[in-house]
């Protein structure tokens, strides 16, 4: 559609206020938020594999040993969701702050305000904390330790990037609708020929704009998709599963959405087009699955559980990898555990997956009980209003 001015208009921007008068909470939106963070914390504390080197410690994981494991990673690697529906919820967010009369500078520095403070006093706390302790001890690999702690921030700042150029992607919604979707994933793919191509390896991390904003664009669309028929849904599953396929078994990206040690390139840092297939099979995912997980949602025991979770998420998220440190401090000097110079995953190493989650949450959740409060000052916004039934498919 086109406006009075010239500039493109979605579909759904003319009534939009329909959906949102009931102020009911939609809550697969939750739920896809809440799940795409735990499933990060459980991630690093199940899977991760800590070993020595002369320089100090080093993360691995799982996958570096276990042919085909990495198949897992197309449904556990749910980065592309999270920012796929932190779109949505931006972009409501600021309908409702726009019709109280907010502005969008003051909208945008005040989400910025929201998650910065924390997540800086964090990564402060820990880099004081290092440079005390390598002062005082002499600890040469204390650095690398820290960084280990405070590198799941990435996402922290990926999201803050996306934040902050809310203004630019709004706009580009507004004047180009779903083209602008189609330009950020032909740069991207653009990118990674100049970077596999001809070699400009620097340009890689123009996708970390790229990619991400794409994903976050993409949730501009949420209601239009919630809206579409199953077919689709389903059609975006098979696109992007059909587009991984084909991908990954080119030769040209690995098949890992994580970076595991010993492969050529990581499809994350920074991401590649492969990414944007995943982004595409995933929100066809999480659509199909939408009818059944909101009618389970109904439920009063889940409607709790929902809560809990992203009541914890956040916090759970920031503070993680302090407790799993805490827990390997204790582990060390209480009970003589080492880290090993290396590890091979065996039997028994995966029996005990389930262990290894104990001691971290047990030092996670008095960490989160003494800091989340002082760092986690934030108001809880109204959730999105839940959708009307989508239509039935067609035919």
């Amino acid at each position: 559609m086109v406006g009075p001015n010239g500039a493109g208009q979605a579909p759904d921007e003319g009534n939009e206020s329909q959906f949102t008068a009931s102020g009911q909470r939609d809550r697969y939106v939750d739920l896809l938020r809440a799940l795409s963070l735990l499933v990060v914390v459980l991630w690093h504390w199940a899977f991760t594999i800590l070993v020595w080197t002369p320089d100090g410690p080093v993360a691995t994981s799982p996958l570096g040993f276990t042919s085909g494991l990495w198949i897992f990673t197309w449904l556990l690697q749910v980065m592309p969701v999270f920012f796929y529906i932190g779109g949505y919820v931006h972009m409501m967010s600021w309908r409702r702050a726009k019709a109280r009369g907010s502005g969008l500078g003051s909208f945008v520095w005040h989400r910025l305000r929201q998650l910065a403070v924390p997540g800086a006093a964090l990564m402060l706390t820990w880099v004081v904390l290092g440079l005390v302790l390598g002062a005082l001890f002499d600890i040469q690999w204390i650095g690398q330790a820290v960084l280990m702690v405070i590198s799941p921030l990435w996402f922290l700042a990926v999201y803050l990037m996306l934040i902050a150029l809310l203004p630019v992607a709004l706009w580009l919604h507004r004047r180009f609708d779903v083209l602008a979707l189609v330009w950020l994933g032909g740069l991207a793919m653009c990118v990674d020929v100049l970077r596999f191509r001809y070699g400009l390896e620097v340009l890689g991390w123009v996708n970390m704009v790229l990619v991400w904003g794409l994903a976050h664009q993409a949730g501009f669309f949420y209601r239009r998709l919630v809206l579409a028929s199953r077919r689709l849904d389903l059609s975006l599953l098979w696109a992007g599963l059909f587009a991984l396929v084909g991908l990954v078994f080119s030769g040209l990206y690995p098949g890992s959405m994580v970076g595991v040690p010993g492969d050529r390139l990581s499809n994350m840092a920074p991401p590649t087009f492969v990414i944007v297939a995943l982004l595409v099979f995933q929100m066809g995912v999480v659509e199909t699955l939408r009818p059944r997980m909101e009618g389970v949602l109904e439920g009063a025991r889940w409607r709790r559980f929902n809560d809990v979770i992203n009541r914890f998420a956040l916090p759970l998220f920031l503070f993680h990898t302090t407790g799993m440190a805490l827990w390997l401090v204790v582990s060390w000097g209480l009970f003589g555990v080492t880290v090993p110079e290396a590890i091979v995953p065996d039997a028994g190493w995966w029996i005990r997956r389930p262990l290894a989650l104990v001691g971290p949450l047990l030092f996670t959740l008095p960490v989160i009980a003494l800091f989340g409060k002082f760092w986690m000052r934030h108001h809880t916004e109204r959730r999105p209003a839940v959708l009307p039934p989508r239509p039935p498919a067609a035919g």
